[in-house]
C-alpha cells in the first residue's frame, strides 16, 4: 500500500547490481518521501534485510529497539540502520538505510535501469503518471543536476 514517510530520499555509494547509485533514506531531512508499504512477517524482513546487506538471509533480526525507540544501528554499513518512521492501520512500518545522512555522503547519480524501477514502483504504489514520477525522482539528491525529469521520463517509458 502507498505510504508517505517523512524525510528525503536520496542516492549515494554504488549498487554493483545496478551500477549506479543506490538509494537511501534519510529520515531526518525535510521534505517527504513516497514508498511502498509491503505486510511481511519479521522473518521475512529479515531475510529482506539480509540480501540488501549482502549476507546470507536465513536468521531473523532482534526489531525490539527499533521498535521500541524507533531506530536501531545494526552495522555501520550499508542498509545496516534499521527505522520505524510510524504505523499503518496498527502496525508499525520498519525500513532499512544507511546510518549517514544524506548531507554526510557523496552523492552518486543512479543508472537509467534503477530510476526506470523505481518510476514503475511509484506509479504502482502511488497511481502517479510517469511524469510525476520523472520529476520526482529527478529531483531527488544525487539524481538532481545529472538526471532532468524529461531524461527520467525518457528511461521510463522504454520497454
Amino acid at each position: 500500500m502507498p505510504v508517505l514517510l517523512p524525510g528525503v530520499m536520496y542516492f549515494a555509494t554504488e549498487s554493483a547490481v545496478w551500477t549506479g547509485g543506490r538509494a537511501f533514506y534519510d529520515p531526518d531531512a525535510a521534505g517527504e518521501v513516497p514508498a511502498h508499504a509491503y505486510l511481511v512477517t519479521a522473518a521475512q524482513f529479515s531475510d529482506i534485510a539480509a540480501q540488501e546487506m549482502y549476507e546470507e538471509p536465513g536468521h531473523d533480526l532482534d526489531l525490539t529497539e527499533v521498535l521500541t525507540s524507533g531506530r536501531a544501528q545494526i552495522g555501520t554499513g550499508r542498509y545496516q540502520t534499521l527505522l520505524c518512521p510510524g504505523a499503518l492501520d496498527g502496525l508499525r512500518v520498519v525500513t532499512f538505510t544507511a546510518p549517514w545522512r544524506c548531507s554526510e555522503v557523496p552523492w552518486n547519480a543512479p543508472s537509467a535501469a534503477y530510476l526506470r524501477h523505481l518510476a514503475y514502483g511509484l506509479m504502482a504504489a502511488h497511481g502517479w503518471s510517469a511524469p510525476r514520477a520523472a520529476a520526482y525522482l529527478a529531483g531527488c539528491p544525487g539524481a538532481r543536476g545529472t538526471w532532468t525529469p524529461d531524461a527520467v521520463l525518457a528511461v521510463s517509458e522504454e520497454p
